[in-house]
């Protein structure tokens, strides 16, 4: 009996080791496609995103991502007001807008990110609170692209673009966004894009007033296909630099010009909101998207240029070299970031902008 009651005792720490071993197994191996633990959800433009680093991500870290999607500043500012910030782990905000987002007690404190000596400072201390709450996620700048086969001459100002000729009229585009048209109009008249002066905003009054007939949609264009510059029902568009090389890629037609006025020099953050359930993961999901290599690799498939100064090492010399990727200092003089403007300014810009709706 004194035997078999051993052999049964060692029988029961095998079967137990075994079992503990398994569940060892078990967690380290990568979940199947579909059987995710945990989930993170970003609040981003459309197309914003290499989908192979979101799935490797998702491989590595046994989590599913999704995205909810914006079309302008605007829509994003008023689906987070909507929302008080709540029902996303991630969001990319405008830098304009990130003091905004942390006094609203949207956005969590950053951690110590490893990676964050690879990020140009410049980029970094740009606006407000950005030190502390979101890491540079891309920056560029916004102009006019156009198709320079349907025009009669080049476009290379905003006045053209805001008193068009006729091969222009009712075949213009522009975002749906106070603040950049508004912005736009006001650098057409010489004036600064942050003005609040009543004088210069009753002239954009008074321009927009005329433009509106030139305009085809309020809607930013398509970036496939199926967009109106393609097929000519646009001709010219108010558009963020990258953007106009995907389209380039369907019609070399069309070009992307900064005016000689200047525009508008605009950097994108990426955070992590204080709502969040997955606040760790989420700044994984950062670190991750920062490494050199990962940040070369979605600066070339949304054609921005990066501030990770290491990934810049990794980039091929044609696209450092772009210079609708990477304007000259010269190019980028009369350009100007968004200012914080006072709520009565911001109202005004909102009712000339209504004039277009």
């Amino acid at each position: 009996m004194p035997l078999l009651n051993h052999m049964i005792f060692v029988l029961l720490i095998f079967l137990a080791l075994g079992g503990f071993n398994a569940l060892l197994e078990a967690q380290e191996r990568p979940l199947v496609a579909g059987s995710a633990e945990r989930k993170l959800t970003i609040l981003n433009w459309d197309d914003y995103l290499d989908p192979a680093l979101v799935k490797k991500f998702e491989q590595q870290h046994r989590v599913s991502i999704s995205q909810s999607l914006y079309e302008s500043d605007d829509h994003r500012d008023l689906l987070m007001k909507e929302n008080q910030g709540q029902g996303w782990d991630l969001v990319i905000v405008s830098g304009l807008m990130v003091e905004a987002y942390f006094k609203q007690g949207w956005l969590a404190s950053k951690p110590l990110v490893e990676n964050d000596p690879f990020i140009n400072v410049h980029w970094t201390d740009a606006f407000s609170g950005a030190k502390d709450y979101v890491v540079p996620y891309f920056w560029g700048t916004l102009g006019i692209a156009y198709r320079n086969d349907l025009v009669s001459q080049p476009i290379t100002h905003w006045r053209q673009f805001f008193n068009p000729g006729s091969d222009l009229k009712g075949k213009i585009s522009l975002i749906n966004s106070s603040r950049d048209v508004v912005g736009m109009a006001l650098k057409s008249l010489g004036h600064s894009a942050n003005s609040h002066s009543d004088r210069h905003l009753l002239r954009v009054h008074e321009l927009l007033l005329s433009f509106r007939s030139s305009v085809h949609t309020l809607h930013y264009i398509d970036l496939d296909e199926r967009s109106l510059m393609l097929t000519g029902e646009v001709v010219a568009a108010m558009m963020y630099s990258g953007d106009t090389l995907m389209l380039q890629e369907h019609n070399p037609n069309i070009t992307y010009v900064l005016p000689q006025e200047g525009g508008n020099i605009w950097v994108d953050y990426i955070g992590v909101l204080s709502s969040s359930k997955q606040q760790e993961l989420a700044w994984q999901f950062i670190r991750f998207i920062n490494k050199p290599e990962n940040a070369a690799q979605l600066a070339q498939y949304i054609n921005y240029a990066t501030p990770n100064t290491e990934a810049q090492k990794l980039l091929p010399a044609d696209f450092v070299d772009n210079t609708v990727i990477y304007p000259s200092k010269d190019a980028l003089k009369k350009s100007e970031y968004y200012k914080v403007l006072p709520k009565r300014t911001r109202d005004r810009y909102n009712k000339i902008f209504s004039l277009l709706k």
